[in-house]
């Protein structure tokens, strides 16, 4: 029978580190992910929810309630996707940090 290698301590400190920093990275995403969507599903609903009580506010001569559902939704929308994509650049450059530091 083979005789196994002995560990090397500093490998699997390492592993451990990359699988710290890979927890910590996939943490940070469902929370980001999470409150966008969170943000998104307040602005849609609250659109909807309110619709009646804001028809009688106007803007360009539209009910505030469908220039909201038109425009308002798809612009959050947009920022919700911008937002996403700029905060998951950092989030994905501090990650590549933390890996060649651990390697």
């Amino acid at each position: 029978m083979p005789i196994p290698p002995p560990s090397d301590p500093d490998r699997s400190a390492a592993r451990a580190r990359v699988a710290a920093a890979r927890a910590q990275h996939w943490a940070r995403t469902q929370r980001l992910t999470a409150v966008l969507l969170g943000l998104w599903l307040a602005t849609w609903f609250g659109t909807v929810f309110f619709a009646r009580d804001l028809a009688h506010l106007s803007v360009f001569g539209w009910p505030l309630s469908f220039y909201l559902a038109a425009q308002g939704s798809s612009l959050i929308y947009l920022a919700v996707i911008g937002a996403y994509a700029w905060r998951m650049r950092v989030l994905d450059r501090r990650f590549a940090r933390l890996l060649a530091e651990a390697a």
